[in-house]
C-alpha cells in the first residue's frame, strides 16, 4: 500500500518536472528564433532604405531634366507669344490707318451724293419747266403727244413691218421645207434596199414530169385531197420541171410548198400522207415565222421583246399590203424612222420599235375583230410593252392623236416607205381584199370550220362540221352563202360555192 502511494507520488513528481523542463526548453527556443527574425527584419529595412534612396535620387535627376525642358519650352512659348503680339500690334495699327482712310472716303461719298441730289432736283425742275413750256407751245399734254408720235411712226412703218414679217415667214417656211427635204432625202439615200413584191403563185421544182402523175393520183384523188387540206389551188400544166401553187394567202402557199416538197421527197403520195405532211409543214412554217421575227428584231436593233410578240411579228413575212411585203416594209420603216429621229433629236430606240411593230395587228386581223391598229395596241399592252412604243405606233393611220415626237416620225416613215414609186400595187391589194371578203362571208355562218377561196376567186370551198349540220342543211347553207355573196360583193362572172360535209370514223387496232 505504501509502495503504491510512493510510486504514484513519484509519477506525479516526474510529470511536473517534465512539464517544467519542457516549458523552459520552449522558452529558450523562442528566444533564439526571435533573435533571428529581428535580424532578418533589420536587413529588409536596410535594403528598403537603400532602394528608396536610389528611387529618390533617380526621381531628383528626372525632375531636374524635366524642369530644364519645361523652362526651355516656356522660354520658346514666351518668344512665340511675343512675336504674335508684335504682329497683332502692327495689324491693329494698319487697321486704324485703314479705318481713317475709309472714313475719309465715306465723307467724300456723302458730299458727292449731296451734290448729285442737288443736281437731280435742279434737273428735274428744269425738265418740268421745259415740259410745261412744250405743252403750252404745242397745246398737247405728254400722253397725247406720245400717242400722236406712235400713230405717225406706226403709219410710216406699217408697210415696212408687214413686208418684213412676210419675208421672215416665207424664208422660215422655205428653210424648214429645205431642211425637211434634206432629212428625208438623207434617210432614203442611206436605206438603199431592194424590195421584191410577193406573187400570187409559188413555183415548186420537180425532178421529172412523172411526179405530176403521182401528185394528181387516181382520178385526181391526191390533188383534191392536197387542195382540201392546204386550202390552195395546185396548177399542173405542160410547163416542164415545175408545179404552181396558187393562193392569195401567202401563209397557205408557204405551208403547201413545204408539204408538197416533203411529199415529193418521200415519194409516197396518198391522202393520209398528204394530211400528215400538211400538219408537219404548219409546224415548220411556225418555226420559220419565229426565226423571221427574231431576224427582223435583230436587224433593226429592237431587243427585249416578248417571244410571243416575236412569233407574231414573223408572221408578217408572209403578209402583203398593196403588193408590198409587210415585214420588209416594217424593217424599212424602222431604219428610216431611226435615221429621222437621229437627225431631229427623237428617241431612236422608241422610234425603231414603234415602226417595226406598227403593223403587228395585220398578222392576226383575219382572226380577231377590229382594225389592225387596235389589234396591235391590244397585243402590245397584253405583253407589257413600253407605253412610249405603243404611243409611237398607234398614230400611223391617224386613228389616235400624235402624243409624242416619235409617233409623228413613225407616220412619216410609213408614208415614205409606202409612197415611194414601185412599193405598192393597188390592183393586187384589191384582189386580195375581195378574196378575203369572200372567205369572211362564208366564215360568218354557223357550223363552218374552214373556208378557201381558190381559182382566183371563182370557187369558194366551205368545210363544215358534220356533227352540227345535215346534208340537207349543207345544201341550204350553200344557197344562203351564194345569195349573200351576190348581195355584198361585186365580181365579174360567177362564183361556185361548194359546201363539203365529210364524216370520218377512226379506230385503232392494238
Amino acid at each position: 500500500m505504501d509502495i503504491n502511494i510512493a510510486l504514484t507520488l513519484g509519477g506525479v513528481m516526474a510529470i511536473l518536472v517534465g512539464a517544467i523542463l519542457g516549458y523552459v526548453l520552449r522558452w529558450f527556443i523562442s528566444i533564439s528564433k526571435r533573435g533571428s527574425v529581428e535580424i532578418e527584419i533589420k536587413q529588409v529595412l536596410l535594403s528598403a532604405k537603400e532602394e528608396a534612396q536610389k528611387i529618390i535620387e533617380d526621381a531628383d535627376r528626372k525632375a531636374e531634366v524635366y524642369g530644364r525642358e519645361l523652362h526651355e519650352e516656356e522660354r520658346e512659348q514666351s518668344e512665340r507669344f511675343k512675336k504674335i503680339e508684335e504682329r497683332l500690334i502692327k495689324k491693329e495699327e494698319f487697321l486704324d490707318k485703314r479705318q481713317l482712310d475709309v472714313d475719309g472716303e465715306a465723307n467724300q461719298i456723302k458730299e458727292k451724293e449731296e451734290e448729285l441730289r442737288m443736281l437731280r432736283e435742279k434737273t428735274k425742275k428744269e425738265t418740268e419747266l421745259a415740259r410745261h413750256e412744250l405743252e403750252r407751245v404745242a397745246h398737247l399734254d405728254t400722253e397725247s403727244a406720245k400717242e400722236e408720235l406712235l400713230k405717225r411712226v406706226e403709219m410710216q412703218s406699217e408697210e415696212d413691218i408687214l413686208v418684213r414679217i412676210k419675208k421672215i415667214e416665207t424664208d422660215g417656211e422655205a428653210r424648214l421645207a429645205l431642211k425637211a427635204r434634206d432629212i428625208l432625202a438623207t434617210s432614203i439615200q442611206r436605206l438603199a434596199t431592194s424590195t421584191v413584191a410577193e406573187m400570187m403563185a409559188t413555183s415548186v421544182p420537180i425532178a421529172s414530169d412523172e411526179i405530176k402523175g403521182k401528185i394528181i393520183g387516181k382520178e385526181g384523188r391526191n390533188i383534191r385531197a392536197f387542195e382540201r387540206a392546204a386550202g390552195v389551188e395546185v396548177i399542173i400544166d405542160d410547163t416542164p420541171g415545175s408545179i404552181l401553187i396558187s393562193s392569195f394567202d401567202p401563209v397557205r402557199r408557204q405551208i403547201a410548198r413545204v408539204a408538197l416538197e416533203q411529199l415529193i421527197e418521200d415519194g409516197r403520195i396518198q391522202p393520209a400522207k398528204i394530211e400528215e405532211a400538211v400538219e408537219k409543214a404548219k409546224e415548220e412554217v411556225n418555226k420559220i415565222t419565229r426565226e423571221k421575227g427574231e431576224q427582223a428584231a435583230y436587224e433593226c436593233g429592237v431587243f427585249n421583246l416578248d417571244p410571243r410578240i416575236i412569233a407574231i411579228l414573223g408572221r408578217l413575212h408572209f403578209r402583203t399590203s398593196f403588193g408590198q411585203n409587210v415585214l420588209q416594209h416594217s424593217i424599212e420603216m424602222a431604219h428610216i424612222g431611226g435615221m429621222i429621229a437621229e437627225e431631229i433629236g427623237g428617241d431612236v430606240a422608241v422610234t425603231k420599235a414603234g415602226a417595226l411593230l406598227h403593223d403587228l395587228g395585220k398578222a392576226v386581223d383575219h382572226e380577231v375583230q377590229g382594225t389592225h391598229v387596235e389589234i396591235g395596241r391590244k397585243i402590245l399592252q397584253k405583253f407589257g410593252v413600253d407605253v412610249r412604243i405603243i404611243q409611237a405606233m398607234q398614230s400611223h393611220h391617224e386613228e389616235y392623236p400624235y402624243e409624242t415626237l416619235e409617233s409623228i416620225i413613225v407616220q412619216t416613215a410609213d408614208s415614205i416607205s409606202g409612197g415611194r414609186p414601185g412599193a405598192r400595187r393597188d390592183s393586187a391589194e384589191n384582189y386580195i381584199k375581195r378574196l378575203e371578203d369572200l372567205e369572211g362571208i362564208a366564215k360568218s355562218f354557223p357550223a363552218v370550220e374552214k373556208t378557201y377561196a381558190i381559182q382566183a376567186g371563182r370557187e369558194l370551198r366551205v368545210f363544215v362540221r358534220p356533227e352540227e349540220i345535215s346534208d340537207l342543211e349543207a345544201k341550204k347553207l350553200a344557197r344562203d352563202i351564194a345569195i349573200r355573196v351576190e348581195k355584198e360583193l361585186k365580181y365579174p362572172g360567177e362564183i361556185k360555192v361548194a359546201v363539203i360535209r365529210e364524216s370520218r370514223a377512226i379506230e385503232y387496232a392494238r
